[in-house]
């Protein structure tokens, strides 16, 4: 049985389509943290948030939050808060969660298998619909109920149902492949595991996720933090060298900012 669900804003006019408020990217990137902190604060039991508690849920500060739901056309009630049930609302229409997307997910080695059986995709807007691999070990095998299918079938695959993003958790050497793949089949927003950058065409996007960036980042933060904590505490001025014999008196000048 199928659901339809209509923005709290729109016309009851049917077949209408209220326009989508065109929000910045650091807003948008924000709206996912919103939205997990919402449904855990309405599993708790929770009918209504001050903007304070919900910055505080999202790890943001309250002044950022009110700014961002403002672009959605949502300000609170004062001395209430938020309606945690309608911002929720409010928030999945504008990320397009309504609508269930279908999801092919290309590699099923280690990380491909483990995001397969990730159980939080479905109660979040999204739907594994195909797997598939260009082992022919792995064509056969039943991950969480689906069957992977070999690569080369994407076409069909894709012919059977629309596939609204494309997930490549594939070796960085096979990724651009995959990538130039599901473009030929109409995909136009690609989530990329692979440590690489993709070639697209226009109207394309895509998102990379690179663990061992997100590693090398946090350890130049462990980097600072100790080179701080090593600065004489008369606070004196250290002298930082970097390889090749250049040096800077300031940590952050020493990264060339």
């Amino acid at each position: 049985m199928s659901q339809q669900h209509r923005h709290p804003g729109a016309s009851g006019r049917a077949g209408a389509v209220p326009a989508l408020p065109d929000l910045p990217e650091a807003t948008v990137a924000r709206l996912p943290e919103y939205l997990r902190a919402l449904h855990n604060l309405a599993e708790s039991g929770h009918e209504t948030v001050s903007s304070e508690g919900l910055a505080s849920a999202a790890g943001v500060n309250s002044a950022k939050l009110r700014k961002d739901l403002s672009h959605l056309g949502s300000y609170g009630t004062r001395g209430v808060g938020y309606d945690v049930a309608l911002l929720v609302e409010q928030i999945e229409f504008v990320l397009g969660l309504t609508q269930r997307r279908a999801v092919a997910l290309v590699g099923v080695g280690n990380l491909g298998h483990a995001l397969a059986g990730y159980d939080g995709f479905a109660s979040r807007g999204f739907r594994i619909a195909a797997l598939l691999d260009a082992d022919q070990g792995r064509v056969g095998e039943e991950i969480n109920g689906l069957v992977v299918r070999h690569v080369d079938e994407l076409p069909r695959i894709a012919a059977e149902e629309p596939i609204a993003i494309g997930v490549i958790a594939t070796p960085a050497r096979a990724a651009q492949a995959v990538a130039d793949q599901l473009v030929a089949v109409g995909v136009t927003s690609i989530l990329n595991f692979a440590p690489c950058v993709l070639s697209v065409p226009d109207g394309v996007d895509v998102r990379k996720v690179d663990l061992a960036i997100e590693l090398q980042i946090l350890s130049f933060h462990e980097h600072r933090k100790a080179s701080l904590t090593a600065l004489p505490a008369t606070g004196g001025t250290a002298l930082t060298a970097l390889p090749g014999g250049l040096a800077a008196t300031d940590p952050q000048e020493a990264i060339g900012t």
